[in-house]
């Protein structure tokens, strides 16, 4: 009995000193930017979102099988933009996705 009432006191005299270095440690840090600090939007206005359609990048064969490909021989991103920016529509009457309960294939 006795050792549970001192466990316990030193629990709760942890958590008293846990909360006690917390409160030192927030002090210390620099408080939330004022109204003026905080930043703001650009000159020329908002910047948008762009939309572009893009088409897979081939890789590039290497000139006989015994040429490796390294690294800096193939392209920074797997795709490049399309010739044909027109935003593909969906044909009238299909649904486009999985479970647009469409007759699908039997």
């Amino acid at each position: 009995m006795f050792a549970a009432f001192v466990g316990g006191l030193v629990i709760v005299g942890a958590l008293v000193w846990a909360v006690r270095f917390g409160t030192k440690v927030r002090r210390r840090e620099p408080g939330p930017p004022r109204r003026e600090e905080q930043p703001t939007l650009p000159e020329s206005g908002p910047v948008h979102e762009t939309r572009q359609r893009r088409e897979p990048d081939e890789v590039p064969r290497a000139a006989n099988e015994s040429e490796r490909l390294t690294p800096h021989d193939l392209h920074a991103s797997g795709s490049k933009p399309s010739e044909n920016q027109q935003r593909p529509r969906w044909d009238e009457g299909a649904g486009g996705s999985f479970g647009s309960g469409g007759p699908g294939r039997s």
